[in-house]
């Protein structure tokens, strides 16, 4: 049975308390959520891994950690990010940094402020010559109860120079999951207009994108939200069937031929906003309710 959108409004209100045992690390109810990786070791921040309200961890480890039997593949896939393939030619998204392929950047922490639940990165998205292309303010808000996990984020690219997002499906706010969260394994991929595995949701627009599956006997999943005052709304999805979970408003042709290229330019000096929300919720919950609480923050 489903909880109801009344129960899941409610509790969207509630904000759990939210601690920072150290400046990269993140509690809720005195349980370990998450971490801010940000160090000289990584091509681009991220958050791993993350838990559900049981605990469990929803993230793939590799390549943070070997776990037998957890498949291998994609270095540049780092718990759940933020980053894209194509920024004047630099390559931001597959970057990992023992890559030694041409024309790669890096995503570069200047600063991170944590505190009142939520956490501030400033993010310099550099060229191979460590000249910025884009300055990024992350903010990432926690919140939790005894059923949910939510961080909401806004970030704003500020453009250093001209930059111009090519067109590719390799982006943008993206997470990999466990190897439980793929289809070969029972996870089930649908989307807010109820299409249901990768071949229906890959390259579609939508509200949001949900994947549910059983983790060592709990029934999840994990829900990705784009919220309606974003630029390029409805959003695309680059959602995989192993465990590959990302939107992309960057991308247009790359999901759909019948589309022109895009080429977004953002000439110096100019921004974009984005705002997303990623929730860890038990498999019945009511998803489109909490998309409903989310669309309507203002």
């Amino acid at each position: 049975m489903k909880f109801s959108a009344l129960i899941l409004l409610a509790a969207g209100c509630v904000t759990a308390q939210v601690r920072f045992p150290q400046p990269t690390t993140v509690e809720i109810q005195g349980q370990p959520f998450t971490e801010f990786h940000k160090g000289d070791d990584v091509g681009k921040p991220y958050l791993a891994p993350l838990r559900s309200a049981s605990g469990k961890i929803v993230t793939r480890r590799y390549p943070m950690e070997s776990i037998p039997g957890e498949s291998r593949d994609h270095l540049h896939h780092t718990g759940l990010w933020f980053s894209y393939d194509d920024v004047n030619g630099v390559k931001l998204w597959e970057n990992h940094p023992s890559y030694t392929k041409p024309h790669i950047g890096r995503e570069v922490v200047r600063d991170l402020k944590a505190a009142d639940g939520k956490m501030v990165a400033e993010i310099d998205w550099n060229d191979p010559e460590g000249k910025a292309l884009l300055h990024e303010t992350r903010e990432m808000r926690f919140s939790g109860d005894s059923k949910l996990r939510t961080i909401d984020f806004q970030i704003t690219l500020t453009a250093a120079q001209d930059v111009t997002f090519g067109d590719t499906k390799e982006g943008a706010f993206a997470i990999r999951l466990a190897d439980a969260f793929t289809e070969k394994r029972g996870c089930k991929i649908v989307n807010a207009e109820g299409l249901v595995g990768m071949k229906n949701v890959w390259g579609k627009r939508s509200n949001w994108v949900d994947y549910t599956t059983d983790l060592e006997g709990e029934k999840l999943g994990v829900a990705m939200f784009d919220h309606p005052d974003n630029p390029r709304h409805p959003t695309y999805w680059h959602a995989r069937d192993y465990g590959l979970f990302a939107l992309n408003p960057f991308g247009r042709h790359a999901f759909d031929d019948t589309q022109e290229e895009s080429r977004w330019k953002l000439p110096k000096g100019d921004q974009l906003t984005f705002r997303w929300r990623v929730t860890i919720h038990p498999a019945d919950a009511d998803v489109a309710a909490i998309y409903r609480e989310f669309a309507a923050k203002k």
